[in-house]
């Protein structure tokens, strides 16, 4: 388009801005399959005939408790884990975004740990956030 067809909007102080002959149309911008936010881990959650609540979060390490759902009266163990994470992956053509993870039967005694104890609990949660434990 020539300079003198095309159409000028005025501005203040006289300025004038030319503008395109042809609209855009306003589209969903698509998010990186290399992004570094992680789904964060569920604050409760429930698996098998266990019911978890996350009662403490520090850095990359969490306390839940665990409760047995099948018993008026369930027993309370406090697992410890180191949380991980894992990237972001492509499956049937579908993206499953990046997120934090639990540790999977494999890793228990590496990445998690089970307590009857609280405090014993507690312990263990700040040695892996990486504090120092208070005696």
């Amino acid at each position: 388009m020539s300079a003198a067809k095309t159409k000028r909007v005025p501005l203040p102080l006289g300025r004038s801005v030319p503008i395109s002959p042809k609209k855009t149309r306003a589209r969903v911008q698509g998010r990186s399959k290399k992004c570094h936010s992680y789904k964060p881990l569920q604050k409760e959650f429930r698996r098998d005939r266990f019911a978890y609540r996350q009662i403490a979060r520090e850095r990359n390490a969490a306390i839940y408790e665990q409760r047995w759902t099948g018993c008026a009266e369930p027993t309370v163990s406090n697992e410890v884990i180191r949380i991980r994470r894992r990237e972001g992956f492509e499956i049937h053509g579908r993206f499953v975004e990046p997120a934090e993870v639990y540790p999977n039967s494999e890793a228990w005694g590496a990445d998690g740990w089970a307590m009857q104890d609280k405090d014993a609990a507690f312990r263990k949660f700040r040695e892996v956030a990486g504090r120092k434990a208070v005696q």
